[in-house]
């Protein structure tokens, strides 16, 4: 693949085989990140364990302190009370039955998170295989399925992020925008790094943070030095 001459000055700045301690690694990623838009930033976690075993799963959420800088659009499926909760926590869309139907007769995906209660479960599994690809299904792992629906919305509007080994035992999450500035990028990753650590599975044996990358939108990966 060909890269032109910003990404090309980007790697060369890049010193190639280090590892960074964290403040330098984010103090590169202003460095590198030109693009003439506020680049998306993200982490990418790669884990010494096996994803295809069920005792090796690495699963959560965090609240990241300084959020994505992404405005997510939350739908809250709910009746009655819950409903009305939901509203007034400031869920964007809130529906039952007439939401469900849209999404799967009109294939309506105009949000980013979903969020419902356990009674509505059953309703929603109708939708599960257009929600689920998408990574928009609830579930109690990511506490989008929950009787504080109020609490699910805030968390998720402050900044709240799942994080999920993928099939290759890579973690990937954004941890917010080049804007954030060195500081509030890197309190974000310590803190994603921090739920991470705490989520090593007790079957995994060996290292268990292989290693580190923070890669901008539009530019390449930078080595961070992680202890695990």
């Amino acid at each position: 693949m060909k890269h032109g001459k910003r990404y090309n000055a980007a790697v060369a700045a890049v010193e190639q085989g280090k590892a960074y301690d964290a403040a330098e690694a984010f103090a590169k990623i202003q460095e590198i990140a030109t693009a003439k838009f506020d680049e998306t930033i993200e982490a990418h976690f790669k884990l010494g364990v096996d994803p295809r075993q069920a005792d090796q799963q690495v699963r959560g959420t965090v609240v990241l302190p300084h959020g994505t800088g992404k405005t997510l659009r939350v739908l809250v499926i709910a009746k009655g009370e819950k409903a009305d909760i939901a509203t007034k926590a400031g869920a964007d869309i809130v529906g039952a039955e007439e939401i469900i139907a849209k999404i799967q007769n009109e294939n309506y995906l105009d949000f980013d998170v979903v969020i419902t209660s356990p009674d509505m479960m059953g309703q929603l599994g109708r939708v599960a295989k257009i929600l689920g690809p998408r990574g928009l299904m609830p579930s109690p792992k990511s506490g989008t399925i929950t009787q504080d629906i109020a609490k699910a919305i805030a968390d998720t509007k402050a900044g709240k992020v799942e994080y999920r080994v993928d099939k290759t035992s890579i973690v990937h999450c954004i941890i917010g925008k080049k804007s954030f500035g060195a500081d509030k990028l890197k309190e974000n990753f310590d803190t994603l790094l921090d739920a991470i650590t705490r989520a090593k599975p007790a079957a995994a044996k060996g290292t268990y943070l292989k290693s580190v990358f923070v890669t901008p939108a539009m530019g390449p990966g930078v080595k961070v030095n992680v202890r695990a």
